[in-house]
């Protein structure tokens, strides 16, 4: 009989919000902003906060994977629906589903969002403007840290106890 070694258990890992910066989603919008907790570059997942000022909006985009939206602060829906999103609420997103974000005018809305797989963002015409990966959501990242002085927390992370 062959024994072989036994792999070490995967542990919780932890990251303080407060070394995870929030930066602008651009080039789709210089208002709603991230904060990327996780990024998953084999499973092509992404797990962030999403917070936006009331009235802002992110551009039409459709997701090639699953999202999952949960709302924390503020009201926000989506142009293509008539239902709102407001604290507490949970919007279960499947792959293909096309839509526009919209923030409700007043409070900012903050959102904790996991997003399976890219999003196509697209132009007034249904074309393509620009596909978003969990590789381009850390470069973006990573980008911003380098331009402001902020350490870098490695979002692939996992802890082995």
């Amino acid at each position: 009989m062959i024994e072989t070694p036994l792999m070490k258990a995967f542990k919780p890992t932890h990251v303080g919000s407060d070394a995870l910066p929030w930066h602008p989603f651009v080039p789709y919008s210089d208002q709603v902003l991230l904060k990327l907790m996780h990024i998953d570059l084999v499973k092509g997942e992404v797990v962030a906060m999403l917070k936006a000022p009331g009235g802002a909006n992110l551009g039409t985009h459709n997701h090639y994977g699953r999202v999952l939206v949960y709302t924390v602060q503020g009201s926000w829906r989506y142009a293509e629906h008539d239902w709102v999103s407001k604290p507490g609420d949970f919007v279960y997103e499947v792959a293909n589903a096309q839509h526009t974000f919209i923030a409700d005018p007043g409070e900012d809305v903050v959102a904790f969002v996991a997003v399976e797989g890219a999003l196509d963002f697209l132009d007034e015409n249904g074309d393509s403007i620009g596909i978003e990966t969990a590789r381009t959501f850390m470069d973006r990242y990573h980008a911003y840290c380098a331009e402001h002085g902020i350490e870098v927390v490695d979002l692939t992370q996992f802890a082995l106890s």
